[in-house]
């Protein structure tokens, strides 16, 4: 098998891992278990699974304190990623709050226009259009068939934003040092974030009766120990472990452009488990939106693709 061949399986196997999320945390949710029991749940079975396989793995590589710093601060992303997106989970349907994480599209182009401190080209902001026309139909904003939920959007785009940051650090922090340690770095990171959250929104108000946010987002409830031989290591393997170490292996055997292509097969991943496994009602003009989405990721990376 050739090496970008190789780097197409990575990136599939791993945007297809996080397709699968958002079904996930929707049944855990129906089951009675909190965004903290969630999230804390994924993390300690990441995190421990990253310590073996580094432990296991021989490596001659040495992670400086320079590339540590950077990695657990990019991997703050992934944390903010996680708690946003399962709370936009919590209000809206799960085949539409990975429309709203494909945001990232067009979010990336921004970032990097930002950092290049160049204006994007023009088949860049025609793609842009067509992805935001199909989040349009992909969510049925124009329509009354699906309820339009203001908090579930705002912590869809929230997540969109941040999981734009993650994918620009997994493709630019510490490229030196193996997939498997800069995954542990950053889960350090966003595991960092989670504890923060779980925090302030259970373990603190249900033990010390400390109130430290919005009442709405508090559950005073203890902590359900069983998510840990239930949903944990399911998200954990399919959320924290496997797509951060398939993309980092991915990405660079395919380039940014087809690796940015080939990881949009999350998108129709996460719709197609939605209806499966929720009995989601997906209409035709979503899918239309969904395809009009994945045409423009083509556009956006067209160039790098034909340079390859």
């Amino acid at each position: 098998m050739n090496s970008t061949l190789k780097g197409i399986l990575f990136v599939a196997l791993g945007a297809s891992s996080y397709g699968m999320l958002a079904s996930f945390v929707k049944m855990a949710y129906k089951q009675g278990f909190t965004t903290a029991e969630v999230t804390i749940s994924q993390y300690v079975f990441a995190i421990i699974c990253l310590l073996v396989i580094n432990f296991f793995i021989k490596n001659t590589q040495t992670a400086t304190k320079k590339n540590i710093f950077k990695l657990v601060l990019s991997g703050t992303s992934m944390g903010f990623t996680s708690v946003l997106y399962y709370l936009c989970v919590k209000y809206i349907n799960a085949s539409i709050a990975v429309v709203l994480l494909m945001q990232s599209v067009w979010i990336g182009v921004l970032i990097e226009a930002f950092i290049s401190r160049k204006v994007p080209s023009f088949a860049k902001i025609i793609a842009v259009v067509f992805v935001l026309f199909g989040t349009a139909l992909a969510t049925s904003i124009f329509g009354s068939e699906i309820k339009f939920d203001f908090k579930g959007f705002l912590f869809g785009f929230l997540a969109a934003v941040s999981f734009s940051i993650t994918l620009y650090s997994t493709n630019s922090v510490a490229k030196e040092l193996n997939a498997f340690k800069r995954s542990l770095f950053m889960l350090f990171g966003g595991g960092t974030i989670v504890l923060i959250f779980s925090l302030l929104t259970q373990l603190l108000p249900t033990y010390f009766d400390l109130h430290l946010i919005n009442e709405e987002f508090i559950s005073i409830k203890t902590f359900d120990a069983s998510i840990l031989y239930t949903w944990g290591i399911l998200l954990s393997v399919f959320g924290t472990v496997l797509p951060p170490i398939l993309l980092n292996k991915g990405f660079p055997l395919t380039g940014v452009g087809l690796g940015s292509i080939v990881s949009a097969v999350e998108l129709p991943v996460s719709v197609t488990f939605a209806f499966i496994f929720l009995q989601e009602q997906v209409l035709f003009s979503q899918w239309v939106g969904i395809i009009i989405i994945l045409g423009a990721v083509l556009l956006i990376n067209w160039n790098l693709i034909s340079k390859k």
